[in-house]
This record gives structure tokens, sequence and C-alpha cells, in this order.
């Protein structure tokens, strides 16, 4: 079978969850569907870090189009090389296609439509547009988590329940648990001005809907009551709409204990990992949540808001709180530090948790869904 993929989002220089899927079932496609064929498309160059592996199935195929890439140089390509199954990692479809291309999207989350506000209005007509369109014109929909496919069962009705597969998300588990030498891990705290396991972690984009303004509020809570020494690590990339953030931190009167790393590569957060002492997800929203278990994975207790898809990714392994609560957010954090016992059951359930979920696993059933 010959099977196209759309994978110029590979391109972009911030990475994000949805990149990270794209080049991890890269990574198995090539060899579990040793007897297909994989063109994979892009625009420009591949961002360094996300680099796809090139299978002796795989061809590699850059098209150049000046706009609308989807619609004109990926749709004409693949109007040329004819292939039987179009898969479409993110919430978009070429709508000129040849009779008969079957085509499977996946969709990741409908938080736009849940929390429109937390979107720049310009992007947020632009992805109800494009996913619309994608979910209107597609033969088959992947979702991420079984909270995505009730999401687009409330605002897309009409869509034949049965043509939704629920594919979880994996993870990374050899970045997250091999060994890490004492130089790199020096060499990473030293630079954010960090002690192990006297830190808070938040890992993800600066955005509105990662809700970091609660965190916050429930760090100042915890510091002011306990006079701790412990500090709080937001790592990831400003988003859209991060001022807000930013303006919370820099009038924190615990201000010299919040770090913003910006974005750090793979083998660094993983050390952030490793010697976090909790890991916290106050997210309003998550399709899945990837770094859930690599913070169990890492052998680190996870809090997180209870909400979405969160529960499907933290199981019975994780703290849960009201995602608007400060105060909830506040008393988990001091029941994790304050119980050893507790972070130690957290710890062990989470390893097991994270043993449900891998990339392959996801890669195998995506290609299953894709080729039935």
């Amino acid at each position: 079978m010959k099977i196209a993929i759309q994978a110029a989002d590979l391109d972009n220089k911030r990475i994000d969850g949805t990149r990270v899927y794209l080049l991890n079932l890269l990574k198995y496609f090539g060899k579990l569907g040793f007897g297909d064929d994989f063109d994979i498309y892009h625009r420009r160059e591949f961002n360094p870090e996300l680099v796809p592996e090139n299978f002796s199935n795989y061809k590699i195929k850059k098209v150049f189009s000046p706009c609308l890439w989807t619609q004109t140089g990926f749709a004409g390509s693949l109007w040329r090389d004819n292939p039987d199954v179009l898969w479409m990692p993110m919430h978009n479809i070429p709508l000129v296609r040849k009779s008969g291309l079957k085509t499977v999207v996946t969709i990741h989350d409908l938080a736009f439509k849940i929390f429109p506000e937390s979107f720049p209005k310009k992007d947020l007509r632009q992805i109800n547009f494009l996913t619309d369109m994608a979910v209107g014109n597609a033969d088959k929909l992947i979702a991420i988590s079984h909270s995505t496919k009730r999401d687009i069962l409330k605002f897309y009705p009409h869509f034949n329940e049965k043509k939704i597969k629920v594919v979880h998300h994996g993870f990374d588990g050899k970045l997250f648990q091999n060994e890490i030498s004492e130089n790199k891990k020096k060499e990473i705290l030293k630079t954010h001005n960090l002690q192990s396991k006297d830190y808070l972690l938040y890992v993800g984009a600066i955005q509105p809907r990662k809700n970091l303004e609660t965190l916050i509020c429930a760090f100042e809570k915890y510091k002011n009551k306990t006079n701790s020494s412990i500090k709080l690590v937001l790592a990831g990339s400003k988003a859209w709409m991060w001022e807000g953030v930013i303006e919370k931190v820099e009038k924190s009167p615990f201000r010299e204990d919040i770090v913003l790393t910006g974005r750090v590569d793979f083998s660094s957060l993983a050390v952030l990992f490793r010697n976090a002492g909790i890991f916290v997800f106050p997210s309003l929203y998550e399709g899945f949540g990837i770094p859930i278990l690599e913070a169990m994975a890492s052998k680190v207790p996870v809090i997180t808001a209870d909400n979405s898809s969160l529960r499907e990714a933290g199981g019975d392994a994780a703290e849960y709180f009201n995602a608007l609560n400060c105060d909830e957010l506040t008393a988990k954090i001091e029941k994790v530090l304050g119980d050893g016992d507790l972070r130690k059951i957290m710890i062990e359930k989470g390893l097991k948790q994270a043993g449900n979920f891998s990339w392959e696993k996801c890669a195998k059933e995506t290609l299953d869904w894709l080729k039935c």
C-alpha cells in the first residue's frame, strides 16, 4: 500500500506535542509497514530536532508552494503521485483530491471550541475553518483520547462514530529512563540555579489554556505558608497570549524563585524531569497530556488538573485538583511534598501507568487504522 503523509509541521521552529507525535510515529511506520511505501511531504527544511527517520520504504518529498501549501503544492503532488491513503496528522485536509483517495485525519483536541477566549481571534477563525473542513471531508478520524472523541461527537454530531478510532499518544520512555551523566545533570541544574528535588516543574507552552496563573498562585501560597526554599520551573516556549503569565511572574513576591527556561532541548528536559520534586500540570484542557507520562517515567510524582483527558493519562497514579481552585492545588502540593510514603506510592503507580503507553503501540494502532 502507498501511504501519503503530510509532515510539513516538522519544519516548524517551535516544538509542541503534535510535532512530537508525528516525529515519533515516523520512527516506527517504516519498520511496522515493511511491505508498504510511504511518501512524506514537507515544504521547507526540517527543524534539526524534528528530522524523521529515513527508512528504505520512505520517500521524503520537499514540495515548494508560495502560499496555501496544503491546497496547492501538496494537493498537486498527491494528484500526481496517486497514493492509496492519505494521513493528515493535523486538523487540515486538501479539498481537491482524486476520487477514491481514502483520507484519515488526526484530531488532537477541540480546545479552541471549548475555550475560544484562549486563542487569538485570527488563529481561532482559521483553526475552526480548517477543522470543520477536515472533519467534513475525511473518510475516517483518529482521536487521541476518549475525551477528544466525545468532543468530536458533541461538535460534529453527524459524523459516524464508527469511523472514529481512539489511539492514545505514547512517549519516549528511553529518553526519560536512560542513564544521565552526573556532569550533564550538574550542568543543567547549574544553568537554571536549581537543586535536585527542590523545585516544582511544569512542562509545556506558555499560553492561556495551560492555566499557569493558578499554578503561580498556588506556589506563592505554599511559599508563604511554609517558608520553603522550593522553586517553580516553567519549562517551555512562549506560544501565544503569553503576556499575562509573564506579568504575573514579574509581579510575584517570589519572582527570584520562578524560573522561565524558554525552549529546552530533549536531553536537557530529561534532566529537569528527573530532578523535579513534583510535576504539576494545571491545564484547563488537553487532548491527552504526554508530559504526565514523561514525569511518571522519570519517577516523579504528578499533580494534574481533573478535566478533559487528563485522567486517561494519569490513571490512579496522579493527584487531581480543580483547575480553577488555587487553594486546592496548594493543599495538594503540601500533601505530596510532606508525605514521603505517598510519594513512593505515587512513583510506583506512575511507572506502572506509564508502561501502558508507547509510541510503538500508538504507531501500530494508527497504521492498522490507515490500512483497514
